[in-house]
C-alpha cells in the first residue's frame, strides 16, 4: 500500500515546524580570559580567546599581583539574552571543592568579571595542582543551562608569602560583652530648688489681687458646694493631687510611676471639672453671678 500525496504533503509541512519547537540552549560567544599584572599598564595583559565546550590547552597562571579577567557575551540559540545566573565556576579536582564567582552581566548579555588571588578561598589556595575553571549560564524556561570548562586555572602563589588563616569558627562562645550605662540624672541642689518654689509661691498673693480685682465672689462659695459638692470637691482635689504627683516625680518617682497616676488623676480632673463648670453655668443664667 503506497501512500497517498495528501500524506507525503503534511508530513512535509510538519518537518518545516519541527525546527521552531526544537528545545533551545544558552552559550556564548566573544569569550576572552586575560590576566593583568599590577602596573604593567591597559593592554599589556596576556589574553586568550575561549569557545564553547572547548577548553584552553594551557593553563592561566594567575600571580599574587595579577587579576584574572573573563568577559563574554551570553547567548540564548545565538540571540544575546540576559540569563537568570551566569557564573564562573573553580573546582579543586583532587578534592571536589568548588566556589562560583557571579559574572555582571547587561541586558545586552555583555558579561564580565574580575578576580585576583584575594578573592581564592585557602582551601583552593593550597592545591598544588591547576583547578578546574568553567563557565555556567542558565535561566527560567525551557532552555537548556550550558555548563563547561573554559580553562585551567595555576595559582602562582608566592612560597615566602603565608597562606591567608582560615579565620574564625563560625559558630562557638564569644568573648562576654560588659555594657556600661549611664548615671541616673540626678535633682539640681536644694538652693536652686528652694529658689524655684519661692518663686512660685511669691505669685500666689499677685493672683488672689487680680482675682479680687476683677470681680471674684468668693460669698458663692457656700452655694457652689451645696450644689455639687462632689464635683467641685474632686476638681479642687485632683488639681492638688496633680501637684502632688509632680512632686514625686522630682523627688524620688520614675516616669512610668507617675505617668499612670497622672492619666488617673487627670481623668478625675476632666470629668469633675466639666460637671462643676455646668454648675456655674446654671448659676449664671439664673443671674447670680
Amino acid at each position: 500500500m503506497r501512500p497517498s500525496w495528501d500524506s507525503v504533503r503534511l508530513l512535509l509541512l510538519a518537518s518545516t515546524f519541527l525546527p521552531a519547537y526544537a528545545a533551545t540552549s544558552w552559550g556564548f560567544a566573544d569569550a576572552t580570559v586575560a590576566v593583568q599584572t599590577k602596573g604593567a599598564g591597559i593592554g599589556n595583559e596576556l589574553k586568550e580567546k575561549i569557545t564553547e565546550n572547548k577548553p584552553l590547552s594551557k593553563p592561566v597562571s594567575l600571580g599574587g599581583s595579577d587579576t584574572l579577567k573573563v568577559a563574554l557575551t551570553v547567548q540564548e540559540d545565538r540571540s544575546a539574552k540576559r540569563p537568570h545566573q551566569a557564573f564562573l565556576l573553580l573546582t579543586d579536582p583532587s578534592t571536589g571543592l568548588d566556589i562560583s564567582y557571579p559574572f555582571s552581566v547587561k541586558e545586552t548579555g555583555k558579561s564580565r568579571l574580575e578576580l585576583t588571588q584575594k578573592d581564592v578561598p585557602y582551601q583552593l589556595l593550597k592545591s598544588t595542582q591547576p583547578i578546574d575553571a568553567s563557565i555556567v549560564i542558565g535561566s527560567f524556561g525551557n532552555a537548556k543551562g550550558y555548563r563547561g570548562e573554559a580553562f585551567k586555572l595555576a595559582i602562582d602563589r608566592d612560597v615566602n608569602v603565608p597562606l591567608p588563616s582560615t579565620g574564625a569558627p563560625k559558630y562557638g562562645k564569644l568573648a562576654e560583652i560588659h555594657h556600661i550605662f549611664k548615671p541616673d540624672p540626678k535633682n539640681p541642689p536644694v538652693v536652686v530648688t528652694l529658689v524655684f518654689v519661692g518663686a512660685v509661691l511669691a505669685t500666689l498673693p499677685v493672683l488672689a489681687a487680680i482675682w479680687l480685682y476683677l470681680g471674684a465672689n468668693l460669698n458663692h462659695l457656700p452655694a457652689a458646694f451645696k450644689s455639687a459638692p462632689v464635683p467641685h470637691a474632686l476638681f479642687v482635689g485632683s488639681i492638688v493631687g496633680l501637684e502632688g504627683i509632680f512632686f514625686l516625680y522630682y523627688v524620688s518617682w520614675s516616669l512610668f510611676q507617675m505617668l499612670p497616676a497622672a492619666v488617673a488623676v487627670g481623668l478625675v480632673t476632666f470629668l469633675s471639672g466639666s460637671r462643676a463648670l455646668s454648675e456655674v453655668h446654671e448659676r449664671r443664667l439664673q443671674g447670680l453671678r
